[in-house]
C-alpha cells in the first residue's frame, strides 16, 4: 500500500469513527451517561462498588459518612482522569442515599479548586473533579427518571444553580491538551451544544490512538458492542502502518 493509499485510510477511519460519535448524540445511551456505565479503570482503586451497574445493589454497606475523606483520598494528582470519572461516579450513587455526605463532598472539592485559585495556583484537576462531580449530581440527584428512580429518595440537588461545564472548560484550558478530559466533555455535552460535543470528542478520539483505556472507553460509552469499536477500529488501523 502507497504511503498516499495508507494516509486516505487513515483519514476515512477517523472521518467514519467520528461520524459514529456524533450520530450517538441525538441517541445517547439509555439513562444518564455520567451514571448509567461505568467506566473501565483496570485494576486502578477506586470506592468499593459491588456492582457495576447505575444503581446500588443492595448489598452495601459503606459508611457514607465517610464519602468526603474517602473520595479525596483517591483523586490525588497522579490519578488518571478516568478513574476521577469512575470514582465521582460511584460517589454520586452514595451520595444520594445522605444529603449531608452529598453536600460535604461538593463543598469539599469546590473549596479545594477556589483555595488553589486564591493562592495563585490555580489546579486544573480540582477543577475538572469540582465540575464533574457538579454534572453527576446534576444527573442523578432530585431527578425523577422513568423506570431508574422509581423508589429512590427525591432529596435537592446541591448543585443546582452551578455550571460543572465551565469548570470542566476551565480544566481543560489549565490542563492543556488531555484527550481524557476531553472525552469527559464529550459526554457532558451529549445533548448540546453540538458543535462544542463534536470539537469535545473528535479530541477524545484523537487520543485514543495512543491510550487503548481511553478507547475501550469510547467504544462502550459511545458506540457499543454490537458495532465495529473505537479500540477495533484503531487497532485494525495499527496494522496497515
Amino acid at each position: 500500500m502507497t504511503l498516499k493509499k495508507i494516509r486516505l485510510f487513515r483519514c476515512l477511519c477517523f472521518a467514519a469513527i467520528l461520524k459514529a460519535i456524533l450520530l450517538f448524540a441525538g441517541s445517547a445511551l439509555a439513562g444518564p451517561p455520567l451514571i448509567c456505565h461505568a467506566f473501565e479503570i483496570g485494576q486502578a482503586k477506586s470506592l468499593p462498588l459491588a456492582s457495576r451497574s447505575w444503581n446500588l445493589s443492595g448489598s452495601e454497606n459503606y459508611d457514607t459518612r465517610n464519602l468526603a475523606k474517602d473520595t479525596l483520598e483517591i483523586l490525588v494528582p497522579d490519578t488518571p482522569v478516568l478513574v476521577r470519572m469512575e470514582t465521582l461516579r460511584r460517589a454520586t450513587l452514595y451520595a444520594r442515599k445522605d444529603t449531608v455526605a452529598a453536600k460535604e463532598l461538593l463543598a469539599r472539592l469546590h473549596a479545594r479548586a477556589t483555595a488553589a485559585q486564591s493562592a495563585g495556583h490555580p489546579d486544573a484537576l480540582a477543577w475538572f473533579d469540582a465540575g464533574y462531580l457538579v454534572e453527576t449530581y446534576k444527573q442523578w440527584i432530585g431527578v425523577n427518571l422513568p423506570h431508574m428512580t422509581e423508589g429512590l429518595r427525591m432529596d435537592p440537588n446541591p448543585a443546582t444553580g452551578t455550571d460543572g461545564y465551565a469548570m470542566i472548560k476551565k480544566a481543560i484550558g489549565l490542563r492543556g491538551a488531555d484527550p481524557q478530559m476531553e472525552f469527559a466533555a464529550a459526554l457532558i455535552t451529549l445533548s448540546g451544544p453540538r458543535d462544542e460535543h463534536a470539537q469535545h470528542a473528535q479530541k477524545a478520539l484523537a487520543g485514543a490512538k495512543t491510550d487503548s483505556l481511553l478507547a475501550q472507553n469510547l467504544a462502550t460509552h459511545f458506540i457499543g458492542p454490537k458495532d465495529l469499536t473505537v479500540s477495533e477500529t484503531l487497532a485494525k488501523n495499527s496494522t496497515t502502518k
